[in-house]
This record gives C-alpha cells, sequence and structure tokens, in this order.
C-alpha cells in the first residue's frame, strides 16, 4: 500500500477527531498540508440527465439531499449557481429524534442531509442531481461516506413531487446502465414528511472552517471538483445560512 493510499483510507472521521482530543487533531492538521487531491474520493464525469424536470415558472423549488456529512453537501451546494438557500438537517425520521446527538447514535432513521432552495430558470433539479452523484458524494458507498459509517450518512433522495422522484429513478437507472461506477448505485428514494434543520453550528461549517482537518481531508476537494467540473454551474461567492 502506498503513503498516499494509506492517507485516503485513513482520513479523520468527525466522530475520531472528537474523541482523540487537541494532539489528534495537531497531528491531522499537519497532514492536511498535503495536496488535498489525495484526501477525498475522486469525482467522476458523468453525462447528465436524459429527463429532467418540466419549465417552472416558480420563483423557488426545493430539493432535499443526503450523501454522507453534511457539512460537505451543504458546502458544494452552496457555490452552485441558482441555488438560492442551502441548510443542513435531518431527514427520514421524526421531530423528537432530530438532534446531532441522537441522530449521531445510527437509530432514529434520519440522515445527515442537505435541503436546497433554487430558482428552476437558472439550475434544474437534474443539473443539481449531476452535481450530486459526480462531485458531493460516492453513491455506491452503501450505509457510509467516506470515512464516516452508519445509516445516518446513507446515499438518499427525499424528493419533494412526484416529478422530482420520476427524474432521479430514470437519472439513476440511466447512471447504472453507462456503468462509470464499478459498482451500483445504491442512493434510495424516500419520503420526506419533514426537515429538520440541524442545530446553528453545523450551519456554513465549511465556509467557516475551511482549515478543520475534516474539511481539508474530505470536503474541500468536492468545492474544487465542482468548479473543475462544472465551472458554468459554479459560484465563487457562496450562499449563507449565517450572516
Amino acid at each position: 500500500m502506498s503513503f498516499v493510499q494509506f492517507l485516503s483510507d485513513h482520513r479523520p472521521s468527525r466522530g475520531a477527531l472528537a474523541r482523540a482530543g487537541a494532539a489528534a487533531v495537531l497531528a491531522a492538521s499537519a497532514l492536511a498540508v498535503l495536496p488535498i487531491a489525495f484526501a477525498a474520493e475522486d469525482p467522476v464525469v458523468i453525462a447528465p440527465p436524459k429527463m429532467d424536470m418540466p419549465a417552472s415558472t416558480a420563483q423557488t423549488e426545493t430539493a432535499v439531499f443526503a450523501g454522507g456529512c453534511f457539512w460537505g453537501v451543504q458546502g458544494v451546494f452552496q457555490h452552485v449557481k441558482g441555488v438560492t438557500k442551502a441548510v443542513s438537517g435531518y431527514a427520514g425520521g421524526d421531530a423528537a429524534g432530530a438532534t446531532y446527538d441522537k441522530v449521531s447514535g445510527g437509530r432514529t432513521r434520519h440522515a445527515e442531509a442537505v435541503q436546497v432552495t433554487y430558482d428552476p430558470k437558472q439550475v434544474t433539479y437534474g443539473q443539481l442531481l449531476q452535481i450530486y452523484f459526480s462531485v458531493a458524494h460516492d453513491p455506491t458507498q452503501l450505509n457510509r461516506q467516506g470515512p464516516d459509517t452508519g445509516t445516518q450518512y446513507r446515499s438518499a433522495l427525499f424528493p419533494a413531487n412526484p416529478a422530482q422522484r420520476k427524474v432521479a429513478e430514470a437519472y439513476i437507472a440511466q447512471l447504472n446502465q453507462s456503468k462509470v461506477w464499478p459498482k451500483p448505485i445504491v442512493t434510495t428514494l424516500e419520503t420526506l414528511p419533514a426537515f429538520y434543520p440541524a442545530e446553528a453550528y453545523h450551519q456554513d461549517f465549511l465556509l467557516r472552517n475551511p482549515g478543520h482537518p475534516y474539511i481539508a481531508f474530505n470536503d474541500l476537494p468536492k468545492v474544487e471538483a465542482l468548479e473543475k467540473l462544472f465551472p458554468a454551474s459554479y459560484h465563487a461567492d457562496a450562499v449563507r445560512v449565517t450572516r
């Protein structure tokens, strides 16, 4: 195993950093100065969806995406043109379980998720899906994402309406048929009784903490991949939840 591969396979998880204490955080910070291309999963170049949402006159639409730690998923969508808001939160469970301490136990049915509000005249649901599958996460990892494991880190979409579900189903079938990944997509399509915003300290975490070891290893490469692979969709001035 190469040293680069070792680093890639041993990226610090949020829980591990919290448990290990200051010494481990300092060590991880030192490793973070290495080229971050070695850190996150490689982005995958994929074709746009053949089916997309019909033209809409609505000023805004919403979509909910889950793909591992919500810090990185939020950070990616905050840099997408046409996105007016991206909120980290919890989807798939009830209100009583929608706290970080409870969700982290993996027993509340929630997934860490991001609710994206967007202008459908500037960016379509299909384009958001392409970014989600290409750079925001790895859709072939079951109940995990990078260094984080558990059902709360599952790959899942929570369609807001039947039209979104139809587009998502068609795109997953299209991507599986194209075999751009060596393994099948495990992304689930789930109902969304409600979306629960996460605690304030989770919001804009990537934007506020670019030097955090977890962010440097796992999430900043995703934003860089967005800029590289989707230059027409990239917006340097990220939208924020907090001001």
